[in-house]
């Protein structure tokens, strides 16, 4: 048989760092231990009934079996808008001002390609979503690391980004609240973010993928809620955490006029939009009581508590994340990141993610997903208390 060789672009593509740790799980597994994975960031709660049955509805009618219009339906992009106007009281113009994407992560990557020409920088967390350094090699762009640290919060601090790398700069990913950290942002940083771009031409994209999982009775902010933004940027939401429609693929972007166009003009070159009745379920989602959203958070903050608070009980000094469905946790002097997960998967059965996995700054932490329910997050506190190492 012959080996065709692979592109040099599909070549210069990153390293998928977390396939080897979906190796020595399925090792672990398929040799018959119990392992507790919360190393995932795949929802564990099934999808609302309501919008499965509105997919069922849809799936059976007819005008739904031909192909969509190429940038998607009216009704969805409406939604989308009228979704906004409650949810955070931001106008967005359907026509104009909302992209329908294949989830969240289709339109991180393709961002890069829209936007950037080779050699041009794009400002990008660290650590931060790896999905997001895809776009970018696709797109031959550079990228300019903004670290991350629990001093400042787990917030970029602009001051100290070298003023010839601002100055190149076309393009910059914001993720909050944050994966893998789960921490938040405020207003106040989000209008120096917007101050930060006009000065500078910057394109700004809000990655908002745990928009609706805030604690503490506090509801994360949108970027777009603030002055100036959809001037200098956009928002990019996914219905996957919010709904637990991960394997539904479908979200959305909203914003700068501009960036909506390009996105769009890109995906009429590489799609036919998403299934029709995915788009009326979407719709329902987005649309009808968010009762099922206000009782995944409830789950999501117990589940918080219950890890959180066993861990501290255990020695591990940690802190519990304010959004997201991740905890990010310092490991214990002497490992690596990557030698503390592998240390717990041998000797715990556990998994958690190494930090180092979404970048540098991510070395001395691990995150952890609240995707297992209470009784599997205690029994992990347990084993990991047995090894003793706090």
């Amino acid at each position: 048989m012959v080996q065709f060789e692979q592109s040099e672009l599909l070549k210069s593509l990153p390293k998928q760092f977390f396939a080897s740790l979906v190796q020595k799980v399925g090792k672990m597994t398929s040799q018959g231990h119990d392992v507790i994975n919360l190393g995932q960031g795949n929802p564990d709660q099934p999808t609302p009934k309501h919008i499965v049955q509105k997919l069922q509805e849809a799936a059976e009618n007819p005008i739904n079996h031909k192909y969509s219009p190429f940038r998607g339906y009216q009704y969805f992009k409406q939604a989308a808008a009228e979704f906004y106007k409650r949810e955070y009281g931001v106008e967005i113009n359907p026509e104009e001002e909302v992209a329908v994407l294949f989830g969240g992560k289709a339109g991180l990557v393709e961002l890069p390609q829209c936007l950037l020409n080779p050699d041009d920088i794009a400002l990008v967390p660290d650590p931060g979503y790896p999905d997001y350094w895809s776009g970018m090699a696709l797109a031959k762009a550079e990228m300019a690391y903004m670290p991350l640290l629990e001093e400042n919060d787990f917030l970029p601090d602009y001051a100290m980004i070298p003023a010839d790398t601002l100055e190149r700069a076309k393009l910059m990913f914001l993720n909050y609240p944050n994966n893998p950290t789960g921490a938040t942002a405020s207003k106040e940083f989000f209008e120096e973010t917007i101050s930060l771009a006009k000065e500078n031409n910057i394109c700004v994209v809000h990655d908002f993928a745990y928009g609706a999982i805030g604690f503490d009775g506090k509801k994360p902010i949108s970027f777009l809620q603030c002055e100036g933004a959809k001037d200098i940027g956009i928002e990019i939401y996914t219905l996957s955490k919010t709904y637990n429609m991960a394997g539904w693929r479908v979200g959305f972007a909203v914003g700068n006029k501009s960036v909506i166009s390009a996105l769009e003009l890109m995906q009429d070159h590489l799609y036919v939009s998403l299934f029709p009745a995915v788009q009326e379920a979407a719709t329902e989602a987005l649309l009808v009581s968010q009762k099922c959203v206000d009782d995944l958070v409830q789950t999501y903050e117990s589940r918080r508590k219950v890890l959180i608070d066993g861990l501290k009980e255990i020695g591990w000094e940690v802190k519990a994340p304010d959004g997201s469905f991740f905890a990010w946790l310092k490991i214990p002097s002497g490992f690596t990141s990557e030698a503390f997960s592998d240390y717990l998967l041998e000797h715990a059965r556990v998994v958690v993610a190494p930090g180092v996995g979404f970048g540098k700054n991510g070395e001395g932490y691990v995150r952890v997903g609240l995707l297992s329910d209470e009784a599997r997050l205690k029994e992990a506190v347990e084993r990991i208390n047995k090894l003793q190492l706090f």
